[in-house]
């Protein structure tokens, strides 16, 4: 009887909470759509170093991903359009320099769209890119200051821009080239920047020594944020059949627990991991990011236990409130390679990338 009345209770709890749940999640959507449409009326008012930022900075590589996810899950046409008018004024070009990861950065959309449009012309530039690296490879050490250390993957936002492009070729050409490539690469990296013990990502092998203002490491917020979502992005793409498929499961699982006890109390992380007393302010391109990797986690099954789902949530609620009426996205660290300040103020292209990542996994929560 007692059994019978519990799923009674249960099953009219779901039917009274589903109004409420159905009129959030069409403001989450609401918001997103704002979000995105705010940038694509504002894309092109930055500048780089001086100089107009070109179509294929890898700031944009992450902002066509969530651009072209979000509107994906929603089906926000404008979204997808922005991207591929891109793509066609720009002949579906990388960057300019060959072995740089952040050059490749911009291909993890065009590949995405090349699956569902089929059009080799969206292809074609990504894989010549690819070849070339994977034919004649770069023999440098592996670290930012050696001579020509930034043709290897020597800091950690690299694990987000290029990294994802590979895997994604194998999928697409069945080549298993490009999955040994990428992981080669990426074992690499992680053996040299990577924190067993914190759970973390150094953003580069010159802040291993170095410490903040109250004694602890130094971990970059949007560097983890780059490395963790794209562990997400990984393992969305690496089939569970592959050996390595389980190496990049552990380390999104350890870094989840590093990243839900680094967010405060308001669902915001700082711009410093240990440090958010020195940076009190939230920085919204990582909040993006780990928000994303939390509800992606949480919806394929990989982090169970409420701390993962809540923590989520918070991350969402917190970023939304962050966004103002027009749909401007604030409190986003300018370009840079540590932790910094940010203020309402302050906005970019990545964070508006990982915001929507964001949105299209919290409203599948």
């Amino acid at each position: 009887m007692y059994k019978r009345l519990i799923t009674s209770l249960l099953l009219w709890a779901a039917i009274l909470g589903a109004p409420a749940a159905a009129k959030a999640g069409k403001r989450d959507r609401q918001i997103a759509n704002r979000v995105a449409q705010w940038q694509i009326d504002n894309f092109g008012n930055y500048f780089s170093k001086g100089l107009p930022r070109s179509d294929q900075h890898w700031a944009n590589g992450a902002l066509y991903r969530g651009m072209v996810v979000w509107g994906e899950t929603s089906g926000y046409k404008p979204c997808e359009e922005f991207v591929l008018a891109v793509g066609r004024r720009n002949g579906w070009r990388m960057g300019r320099r060959q072995y740089h990861a952040d050059d490749i950065c911009v291909g993890q959309a065009y590949l995405m769209l090349y699956q569902r449009h089929g059009d080799t012309a969206m292809l074609r530039p990504v894989l010549q890119r690819a070849d070339s690296v994977i034919a004649f490879p770069a023999k440098t050490r592996l670290h930012i200051k050696a001579r020509d250390g930034s043709k290897r993957w020597s800091w950690c936002d690299a694990l987000f821009m290029a990294p994802p492009v590979y895997a994604l070729l194998t999928r697409i050409t069945g080549d298993q080239k490009y999955l040994q490539f990428m992981n080669s690469e990426f074992y690499a990296a992680t053996a040299a920047l990577y924190d067993p013990a914190e759970r973390l990502y150094y953003r580069d092998a010159r802040y291993i020594p170095k410490r903040e203002k109250n004694g602890k490491k130094v971990f970059w917020s949007r560097g983890n944020g780059w490395c963790y979502a794209a562990l997400a992005i990984l393992l969305d793409t690496v089939p569970e059949s592959d050996p390595t498929y389980d190496y990049y499961r552990r380390l999104f699982v350890e870094m989840s627990a590093s990243v839900v006890a680094c967010q405060d109390r308001s669902g915001s992380w700082h711009p410093s991991m240990l440090d958010p007393e020195a940076y009190p302010m939230p920085e919204n391109s990582a909040s993006g990011f780990f928000t994303y990797g939390l509800a992606w986690g949480v919806n394929r099954g990989l982090l169970t236990g409420s701390v993962y789902r809540k923590a989520a949530r918070r991350g969402w609620k917190a970023l939304c409130s962050h966004v103002d009426s027009d749909g401007r996205l604030g409190y986003v660290q300018p370009i840079g390679g540590s932790p910094a300040s940010t203020t309402r103020e302050m906005t970019e292209v990545y964070g508006v990338g990982a915001f929507l990542l964001a949105a299209s996994e919290i409203v599948n929560m």
